[in-house]
């Protein structure tokens, strides 16, 4: 297969490697990953806003198949700051969250990957995210799920 016929495939490939079980588990790590083409949740509720109607599949690396069950928006809390992930594809109980590099330089979104450090910068407002390289050569970020906003409704009447 030559690389125009790769192309005209559309072929989604998800590759992420081995990590420590303890850490991994955790529902607030994202993992960087240059290889993943989608921004990829298995939480249903670290989800802001979730199109359920839309189904895709996804291609892991073993060449196996995974259904996505929706598309949406991810609201996440970052060192104090809510950042707003959009095109975030759910699929049911994926045990670890990327966030696709690809996906962000599409969005004008500049990632720096040099001297062990992952950097992320948005035109308007700089570096955005910094993180570190891992023991197993991995770049993860720690980030909370912000829910919906909360709103207050309150009524006022009289006799």
């Amino acid at each position: 297969m030559n690389i125009q016929q790769s192309i005209e495939a559309k072929e989604e490939m998800l590759l992420i490697a081995l990590v420590d079980s303890k850490k991994a588990a955790s529902k607030h790590i994202w993992f960087l990953d240059s290889g993943c083409s989608n921004h990829i949740c298995g939480n249903k509720n670290m989800f802001y806003d979730l199109d359920n109607s839309f189904r895709e599949s996804v291609k892991l690396g073993n060449n196996s198949g995974l259904t996505i069950q929706g598309k949406g928006m991810v609201r996440l809390w970052v060192n104090g700051i809510v950042f707003m992930i959009t095109w975030v594809f759910y699929v049911l109980d994926l045990k670890n969250n990327l966030l696709s590099i690809g996906q962000f330089q599409e969005k004008g979104i500049v990632v720096l990957i040099q001297h062990g450090k992952c950097k992320i910068f948005r035109y308007e407002k700089g570096l955005i995210i910094e993180t570190k390289i891992t023991h197993n050569i991995m770049f993860t970020m720690i980030a909370r799920c912000s829910p919906k906003e909360q709103q207050c409704f309150s009524s006022l009447t009289t006799d």
